[in-house]
């Protein structure tokens, strides 16, 4: 599988950065990275991460700026990409087809070939521009998942919290790390696993 992974300059990088520690883990998935200039500088500001370390995580690194790379044409067979976190700009792009980057042009690619595109949008509150938007991405094909918090799974960390999250965004590929902890129901006697 190969997927795309776009990291914008909304809040909640860390949600790209643990998706493309856990991609890295599976044999069978080629990540192909893009960071926008807002990601470099969030990453900076909300991590301990440098962009250069996030982008070793990747196995194909390329330039926001490259609206020439080889995921800019639908000929380049990809399975899918999530943009994590995705910021009300780049959604607006993606909505509207204003591929004035890689990412945006990247995302109107994936759903002009009809692969799964999932975005992350880490904004709140909502006003009603960023709701008609979302709700035009998802009439467009796109998936909209929210990074919020699972609270069945008991989580007891911050950690706990981002790798439920980036796990449930896998199974949207139909990949799972073993992260996620599956509802077993109220009779169970358990609690997620």
């Amino acid at each position: 599988m190969r997927l795309i992974v776009g990291i914008t300059g909304a809040s909640g990088v860390i949600y790209g950065i643990r998706l493309l520690e856990m991609l890295r883990a599976l044999p069978d998935v080629e990540s192909h990275l893009i960071l926008s200039s807002g990601a470099k500088l969030n990453i900076a500001l909300e991590t301990n991460w440098q962009p250069g370390a996030v982008e070793a995580l990747a196995d194909v690194v390329y330039s926001d700026k490259d609206l020439a790379a080889a995921i800019s044409s639908g000929s380049c067979r990809m399975d899918g990409m999530v943009i994590a976190p995705c910021s009300m700009k780049t959604l607006s792009g993606v909505v509207n087809s204003y591929a004035d980057n890689l990412i945006v042009r990247a995302a109107d690619v994936t759903l002009k070939e009809q692969r799964r595109l999932v975005l992350v949008p880490r904004e709140s509150p909502l006003h009603v521009g960023h709701t008609r938007l979302l709700h035009e991405a998802a009439t467009m094909g796109a998936v909209i998942c929210p990074p919020a918090p699972a609270f069945y799974t008991n989580p007891q960390t911050v950690d706990d919290i981002i790798n439920h999250t980036v796990g449930r965004l896998l199974d949207l590929f139909g990949l799972d790390c073993g992260t996620v902890k599956r509802w077993q129901g109220p009779g169970s006697g358990r609690r997620g696993d």
